[in-house]
């Protein structure tokens, strides 16, 4: 288990730190834990699983 903070959740994903935390809002993406106070990291699990998810919802769309 990998924690990662935004620059690097924005690397991953290829969204903006904006549009991660709208995402989050509307429960559309992985809330993120707080190891320390002011502190936000994602699990790299919870993270690759959303991507997962994304891909297969495109791929889905595409066979449609």
């Amino acid at each position: 288990m990998r924690l990662y903070r935004i620059k690097h959740v924005n690397e991953i994903t290829a969204l903006s730190r904006s549009t991660i935390y709208r995402l989050i809002a509307a429960k559309k993406f992985p809330r993120p834990i707080h190891p320390s106070p002011g502190t936000a990291a994602w699990l790299d699990q919870d993270i690759y699983a959303w991507l997962d998810r994304q891909r297969n919802q495109h791929q889905q769309k595409q066979q449609a």
